[in-house]
């Protein structure tokens, strides 16, 4: 079915092209003009001219036998010359710069790298004196603040897949194991986590999800203060809403 959208410019033919290939990649089959009109709710002489300028653009295959229409892999060709965390890296860098001069405090952006939390992308904070995290920097996924929100990001299965190979929690009695869990279903009721930091004392960490929940594009934006940075000079209350006001706007950058 075509999704009929309130938009402020009207585009019909591109909206045409877009809702054809939106539905062969849905239904993940060959189908004749006919099938695909009635798919969309259009008739077969209105889609004529624009599965002509698909093919002839590269972008579905009509069969030589049957005559139907199947998307190519142009598509995944122009998708894949950057990958997501490329981009989510372009866009995210001026969001995040906003968010450490607001908050004065140094941000980071981290992901998944095998088993472990890469960081990708840090803002840095204004003062003269604030903390750093090195881009490509590991972390222990079950050992930070931004790795319990990654893991709350994946289904349970996939999640316990993690863990079992994390060197970490591989070590842990069961009350220590089911301590993590509670912490991850926390990040999962809340949407976001502040906790003391396992690997550094004396700082506080608070962290949101960017991304798509169980997808390839899941990301962690983290910002870790000093404790008596905290006391004194923030609220937590003005640094959450401006770390989800982040969230937000990238988020929105990168379609999700």
């Amino acid at each position: 079915m075509s999704k009929k959208n309130t938009t402020k410019y009207s585009a019909p033919a591109l909206d045409k092209g877009l809702d054809i290939l939106e539905y062969l990649a849905d239904q993940g089959i060959p189908l004749a003009q006919l099938e695909i009109a009635q798919g969309i709710n259009k008739t077969p002489s209105e889609l004529y001219r624009m599965l002509m300028r698909l093919e002839e653009r590269g972008y579905i295959i009509r069969s030589s036998n049957s005559g139907k229409y199947r998307l190519s892999l142009k598509m995944y060709n122009l998708s894949h010359r950057h990958t997501p965390f490329d981009e989510l890296k372009r866009v995210a860098r001026y969001p995040m710069q906003l968010l450490a001069e607001k908050t004065r405090q140094s941000c980071h952006l981290s992901i998944m790298d095998k088993e472990q939390l890469l960081v990708v992308l840090q803002a840095h904070s204004p003062n003269p004196v604030s903390l750093s995290i090195s881009e490509g920097t590991h972390f222990p996924l079950s050992m930070t603040t931004s790795g319990k929100v990654l893991l709350s990001r994946f289904s349970e299965e996939k999640r316990n897949n993690i863990l079992a190979r994390d060197s970490h929690y591989k070590k842990w009695n069961r009350e220590k194991k089911e301590e993590i869990r509670e912490v991850v279903h926390e990040a999962q009721e809340k949407g976001f986590l502040f906790l003391n930091s396992e690997l550094t004392k004396g700082i506080n960490d608070l962290a949101i999800p960017i991304g798509l929940y169980d997808s390839e594009l899941n990301a962690v934006l983290g910002v870790s203060i000093f404790s008596s940075h905290l006391e004194r000079e923030n609220n937590l209350e003005d640094i959450i809403l401006a770390l989800k006001k982040t969230q937000k706007d990238i988020n929105t950058l990168i379609g999700c």
